[in-house]
């Protein structure tokens, strides 16, 4: 294995390292300081994986072009398509000239999509696809084990925890999070790289907190409906404790992600 050439600091797109994070000029309450457009390649190589562009950000995107310095694209890989990782994706293809591949059809440019056990080898980097539904019903992990590395997209963020998007499912996100924690001691993962905030340096102990929250945020939950609340509104008053307003939608659409999880079981 080689050593782990990770920017562990954050994101900042310096050094020569196997994966570098460009940051999108799209900070947000729900995107923290923007999305991490990640280039993938071993140092030296002529050719590189570009994961997840980002927004249609014409000024970003080249920035992402010049990055690779001459260096051709085999692929641009999707961990989802929800428009902050992928909208940008046609415009990037056109200008580098390369496929894109998801697993949703509908964001695939070319002949090649994605799907869970893939492995995709381009820029000296072998890259294992992960099936990660639940944040959204397409949602996809990028193994690197060259580097012992996890690109998680938004199944796992650098800071804060996932919104269930309205095309996701909380059972789903559940069975990941917990295929995610068995995986990361069998292989020893030493880096979980976010699609959005800075790499996670403890990946059993961020997935281990990650868990821990969902059955916390369950909990508090069924004890609001027991107390009297019935709507998402209210469960967010009685749950979301001094929540900021501009985060409130993106809280009642977990919370009605949560209240469909329970109502299943």
């Amino acid at each position: 294995m080689s050593g782990l050439r990770i920017p562990i600091g954050g994101p900042d797109g310096s050094g020569t390292t196997c994966a570098v994070a460009l940051l999108a000029p799209n900070p947000s309450a729900m995107t923290l300081d923007g999305t991490n457009t990640w280039v993938v390649a071993e140092p030296g190589s002529s050719s590189a994986l570009v994961v997840d562009p980002g927004p249609d950000d014409e000024g970003h995107l080249r920035r992402v072009a010049g990055h690779l310095a001459g260096r051709a694209v085999e692929a641009i890989l999707l961990t989802h398509g929800h428009p902050d990782h992928s909208a940008g994706a046609k415009r990037f293809a056109e200008l580098v000239r390369a496929p894109v591949r998801a697993l949703d059809p509908r964001h695939v440019l070319g002949e090649e999509g994605l799907a869970d056990g893939d492995v995709v080898t381009a820029g000296g980097v072998e890259v294992r696809v992960v099936g990660t539904p639940g944040h959204s019903f397409d949602s996809l992990c990028f193994w690197l084990p060259g580097d012992a590395a996890l690109l998680t997209g938004d199944t796992v963020l650098g800071r804060g925890t996932t919104v269930i998007a309205p095309d996701g499912d909380l059972a789903d996100y559940l069975r990941s999070l917990d295929r995610l924690r068995a995986s990361a001691e069998i292989v020893q993962a030493r880096a979980l790289l976010p699609g959005h905030g800075p790499v996670l340096a403890d990946p059993a102990g961020a997935l281990d907190a990650y868990i821990a929250h969902r059955r916390e945020r369950l909990d508090q939950i069924r004890r609001a409906r027991r107390d009297g609340a019935r709507d998402p509104a209210a469960i967010v008053e009685a749950v979301y404790e001094g929540i900021a307003e501009e985060l409130k939608p993106a809280a009642e659409m977990s919370v009605r992600a949560q209240l469909a999880y329970l109502d299943s079981l």
